[in-house]
């Protein structure tokens, strides 16, 4: 790889963290929406949304002609390293409104 240019072929969060995040932002997101936003094929994203479902991180509602999904409140984190944490932290983390800016100095 040349020097200076950013390596892009690795990131901090995994494709589910990424689902997980498209679906607390918007709850009744089609998951060929939650695919764009993720950069993720549409079977790929129902692939996560299945095991999401099936570890109980979420469930699926269905409301007239669509579907909306809920996360499940206290559910923790799987690796050991994080083991007995809520999800919850993360979810606010990035479904939150961003800080303001500080003015810049000067």
């Amino acid at each position: 790889m040349a020097e200076g240019l950013p390596r892009t072929s690795w990131t901090f969060l995994t494709s589910h963290a990424h689902v997980l995040l498209a679906l607390a932002r918007n709850p009744g997101a089609r998951l060929r929406d939650v695919a764009a936003t993720c950069v993720l094929t549409e079977r790929t994203v129902q692939s996560i949304v299945a095991d999401l479902e099936a570890d109980g991180y979420l469930t699926r509602v269905r409301e007239g002609r669509r579907n909306h999904y809920r996360i499940t409140a206290g559910a923790k984190f799987r690796h050991p390293a994080e083991a007995g944490r809520d999800i919850a932290g993360l979810l606010a983390l990035f479904t939150e409104d961003p800080p303001a800016r500080p003015p810049p100095h000067g």
